[in-house]
């Protein structure tokens, strides 16, 4: 274990194992099952259908790509349909919207800001992050920012504004000084990495 974590990881049994498979499996029946009562409720909408009821169902849609993410199954297939689900209400809402400069702009900000965030999902780390049973714990937060590959962490810290990032350095430095030369020298390079990135971040938002 490394020293930054507060406990060991869990050492599971068989039986523990097929528990959580089992698990597994009824949250992706669960997902399936939800994502197709989705797709129906896409396929029945009216022409003349109530913007809500078409924003509602966008945002169930995105609810469901996001969680996808998380399921112990590739679900790259589902992703993609979701996306063109969703890629076919933007295109019937900016119809609705044509002419309207104001409404427009808002469409493509809302547009790239959904891409951006669905490439983060990419990232394992981001996913186990957002999943509502993240298996990652408050106090472990830190150490894996500290310790999981740059490139995941990279990535996993588009989710926090400059005052979370800020708390998260404080911690890591608490960290150090309390575990002191057993962390090595890539969690203190991190950590510096970190500071540049708060610091670039505050820049940027001026």
């Amino acid at each position: 274990m490394h020293p930054l974590f507060p406990r060991p990881v869990t050492d599971y049994d068989d039986d523990d194992l097929l528990e959580v498979q089992r698990l597994d499996h009824e949250e992706l029946l669960a997902f399936l099952q939800s994502l197709r009562g989705l797709v129906r409720q896409a396929v029945e909408l009216r022409p003349n259908e109530e913007t809500q009821v078409v924003l509602d169902l966008k945002a169930e849609l995105e609810k469901h790509y996001e969680e996808s993410c998380g399921l112990a199954d590739a679900q790259g297939s589902n992703q993609q349909a979701i996306a063109d689900l969703i890629e076919v209400i933007m295109n019937t809402i900016r119809r609705s919207a044509a002419g309207d400069p104001l409404a427009e702009q808002e469409l493509a900000q809302e547009a790239e800001a959904r891409r951006r965030h669905f490439e983060l999902l990419r990232s394992p780390l981001v996913a186990d992050l957002l999943h509502p049973d993240t298996l990652i714990e408050s106090d472990e937060l830190v150490p894996v920012l500290l310790t999981d590959p740059g490139e995941q962490v990279e990535m996993a810290l588009a989710l926090f504004d400059d005052v979370q990032l800020a708390e998260i350095l404080e911690q890591g430095r608490r960290l150090l000084e309390e575990k002191g030369e057993d962390v090595g020298d890539e969690v203190e390079n991190r950590l510096s990495w970190l500071e540049s990135r708060l610091s670039t971040q505050r820049e940027e938002a001026n």
